[in-house]
């Protein structure tokens, strides 16, 4: 059982942390660390969703099931494990499409979008679908990890 402190400090936090880590995400496709680091900071806001209100608050609430409170829904890690799997795919695919166009492992390539709003001028490097399947996977692999030891 936690206290109204932790759940009231959950919903405030927890919307900060996301954008924080979707603004790392999409900044750090020129930067290293981009897809790690803002996958990282989803699973600590997960975290502190599960601990402020059980694990299976996610179930219950968001995803509008009915979970038994003594036995933990196997189709959680399931999808925890499909996002992993699906990172790991997209990893790999980003690296073998140069490939096909007679360039090496993993290479680059960007593009200048103009006349964007706000931004003015936006680099759209092809590094981003890299650190998507880099977000993927260590969101899915540490959120398996998080649903499996905190169900035990």
């Amino acid at each position: 059982m936690t206290t109204v402190v932790m759940r009231t400090t959950a919903r405030v936090v927890v919307p900060v942390i996301l954008v924080v880590a979707i603004s790392l995400f999409i900044e750090g496709h020129n930067l290293p660390g981009g897809g790690f680091i803002g996958g990282v900071l989803t699973v600590t806001a997960f975290a502190l969703i599960y601990i402020g209100y059980g694990l299976d608050f996610l179930e219950e609430e968001v995803l509008d099931r009915e979970v038994e409170h003594d036995q933990f829904d196997e189709r959680t890690v399931f999808a925890y494990q499909r996002f992993f799997l699906l990172g790991l795919v997209i990893a790999v695919g980003s690296g073998l499409v140069p490939l096909v166009f007679g360039r090496q492992f993993l290479s680059q390539t960007f593009t200048i979008l103009e006349h964007v709003p706000i931004y003015h001028e936006i680099e759209l490097a092809s590094a981003i679908v890299f650190d998507l399947g880099i977000y993927c996977v260590v969101v899915g692999g540490l959120l398996t990890i998080l649903s499996v030891v905190g169900a035990e």
